[in-house]
């Protein structure tokens, strides 16, 4: 009995691979093992990296706020604060926001956490 290989699944697994490698230099784009290698580390990257995008995108938001509040003579960390003692519950993505987009809203936040 002749040798079954089962041809279209293994030349869908090679395109998957492939496809997924296209845009790379080299080797790395038409190699089966390389390109292999070269798909599997970009995906840990990629895993890795939605995290970090989240902590960089923290870390901005501070960044912007830090920058709306100190014109007006006060603190990131007293500015926070002061929000929470007035318990005003808003996170740092609205309140950037607001200090790049709605200076007269962000104004008034400033107000209400300067009369603690």
């Amino acid at each position: 009995m002749p040798r079954s290989t089962n041809n279209p699944a293994s030349k869908a697994r090679r395109k998957k691979i492939f496809n997924q490698a296209k845009g790379n230099f080299g080797k790395r784009k038409n190699v089966l093992r390389t390109a292999i290698e070269t798909v599997e580390k970009g995906m840990t990257y990629a895993t890795r990296d939605r995290k970090l995008k989240k902590r960089n995108f923290r870390s901005l938001w501070i960044v912007r706020i830090n920058a709306a509040v100190r014109e007006h003579g006060m603190s990131y960390s007293k500015f926070i604060s002061s929000l929470k003692k007035h318990n005003i519950d808003i996170n740092r993505k609205v309140l950037a926001d607001l200090a790049m987009n709605d200076a007269a809203a962000f104004n008034k936040l400033i107000e209400t956490a300067k009369q603690a």
